[in-house]
C-alpha cells in the first residue's frame, strides 16, 4: 500500500491563531509582527529559539531576555498545536484505521517537534520528520530522499499547502498534490483507498 505523507502547517494545523496575541504581548502591530515572524527558514533548519526571537527582535527594534524567549516560544507552539483542523485529523484517523501507512514531513523547529510528537493525532503516523532535526527543509532535494530512507519507499502521495513544496516533491519523483481541504483530499484518495466518507 502506498504511503501518504502530510505536511503540518495549514494542513493539520490552522494558520497560527496566536499571532495577534504574540503581537500584543510585544506591543507591536500585527502587520509589523507578521513581517518579522514569517522569516523562519533558519529556524526551521535547526536554528535555536533564542536565535529566531533575536531576529524578530532586531526587526522590531526590541531585545528579549531568556524568559521572554521561553514565553514567546510557548505561545508560538501552542498556537500551532492546540487547535488542529478537525476535518484533517478525522481524515488521518480514517486512513490509519484502514492500515494506510502515514508519515508527517514538516518544516518546523526542534522545540516544536518535541511537543508535536506528544499530541493525540501523532500516534497515527508511523514516522514524524521535522526539518529542525535535520538541518534541511522543504523543498531541498535531500529532504525528500531522507524521508524515502526513513519510510523505505518512494511510492508516496504527498500533501502540502505550499506550491513550492509541491513542486519540489514532484521534481523528486513524488506524487505531490496541493492541499486545499480535507474534503478535497478524501475525493482524491477515493480511487485508491475506497470511500473515505464526507
Amino acid at each position: 500500500m502506498r504511503w501518504i505523507v502530510f505536511d503540518f502547517g495549514e494542513v493539520i494545523s490552522q494558520r497560527n491563531p496566536a499571532l495577534p496575541l504574540m503581537a500584543a504581548r510585544l506591543g507591536v502591530s500585527l502587520d509589523a509582527f507578521e513581517a518579522a515572524y514569517w522569516d523562519r527558514d533558519a529556524y526551521d533548519r535547526g536554528g535555536s529559539d533564542a536565535e529566531y526571537w533575536s531576529l524578530i527582535g532586531s526587526a522590531l527594534g526590541l531585545s528579549f531576555d531568556s524568559s521572554v524567549v521561553r514565553e514567546m516560544t510557548a505561545l508560538d507552539n501552542a498556537g500551532w498545536l492546540d487547535d488542529p483542523v478537525m476535518d484533517t485529523v478525522a481524515l488521518i484517523e480514517d486512513l490509519s484505521s484502514l492500515g494506510v501507512p502515514l508519515a508527517l514531513l514538516s518544516n518546523a523547529p526542534a522545540t516544536f517537534a518535541r511537543l508535536a510528537e506528544k499530541v493525540p493525532w501523532a500516534k497515527h503516523f508511523r514516522h514524524l520528520v521535522f526539518s529542525g532535526d535535520l538541518g534541511l527543509a522543504k523543498p531541498d532535494l535531500e529532504i525528500w530522499r531522507h524521508v524515502e530512507s526513513v519510510i523505505g519507499s518512494s511510492d508516496v502521495i504527498f500533501f502540502d499547502d505550499r506550491t513550492s513544496n509541491v513542486e519540489g516533491a514532484l521534481a523528486a519523483g513524488w506524487d505531490a498534490r496541493l492541499w486545499t481541504s480535507a474534503a478535497a483530499a478524501r475525493l482524491e484518495l477515493r480511487t485508491e483507498f475506497g470511500d473515505l466518507g464526507a
